[in-house]
């Protein structure tokens, strides 16, 4: 896969944790940047489907639900 050169802002303090992570696990910024761009994106397209899965359930199980509130 192809590398790209990308330019972007971020907060101090959270730069400077993330060269200290690099630093600490002997990579290079750009290898502990994208780890966490892609599990950042993993996290985020994970939540909507669970969410589905948890009101599809809720809906399923209304009435053991009513039973189980009284």
């Amino acid at each position: 896969m192809a590398n790209i050169k990308i330019s972007s802002k971020v907060d101090e303090v959270a730069w400077e944790d993330l060269k200290q992570l690099a630093n600490e696990s002997h990579q290079h910024i750009s290898g502990v940047l994208t780890e966490a761009i892609r599990e950042y994106v993993r996290k985020r397209r994970v939540r909507p489907l669970v969410m589905q899965h948890l009101e599809d359930s809720i809906s399923d199980n209304e009435a053991l639900g009513h039973l189980l509130a009284k």
